[in-house]
């Protein structure tokens, strides 16, 4: 089973991910490449029961891959909760990088790069409203927790790598 990477929009997952020297299977890039648009716009077409349902088919996938590669999950994908049991079930495997709101929150807002459509069409409460909920069902997924706020990425990698 892979090593997978879990955690809230701007925690570094992408960025960890790109550094751990393992074969990376980003579930969004995937997804994206498979409805053949963003996943904003899929979003918007379809609704996100179509899109979850495509995300759990996905994870249960990627899952059955051998213990030598990354999986870089989506913030959304605690929402299922057959993607939570799937998650569950690879507890020990999983990785949770954390940061407080404030952090992320400004990790997001400087990131010129990827402009989330989630971020970008809340307020900064209903943000947090948001990152409240996904936090509380990331709890129980894994058995590694690292906090981001005062780490640099190299400085995560090592835990990981380490533990």
């Amino acid at each position: 089973m892979p090593l997978v990477l879990l955690g809230f929009m701007g925690v570094g997952k992408t960025t960890v991910a790109n550094l751990l020297g393992l074969p990376v299977y980003d579930m969004d890039h995937l997804l994206e490449k498979q409805i053949g648009m963003p996943i904003s716009d899929y979003f918007a077409s379809q609704g996100e029961a179509a899109f979850r349902k495509l995300e759990s088919e996905l994870l249960e996938e990627l899952l059955q891959l051998p213990g030598d590669c990354l999986l870089s999950t989506g913030g959304g994908v605690v929402k299922s909760q057959k993607n939570r049991d799937l998650l569950r079930a690879n507890k020990s495997r999983n990785i949770l990088l954390t940061a407080s709101f404030d952090v992320a929150y400004e990790r997001i807002s400087n990131d010129q790069a990827s402009q989330r459509p989630l971020f970008l069409q809340h307020t900064r409460e209903e943000f947090q409203a948001i990152y409240q909920e996904r936090m509380a069902l990331y709890d129980g997924l894994a058995e590694t927790v690292i906090d981001t706020d005062q780490l640099s990425p190299e400085q995560v990698v090592r835990k990981i790598l380490c533990k």
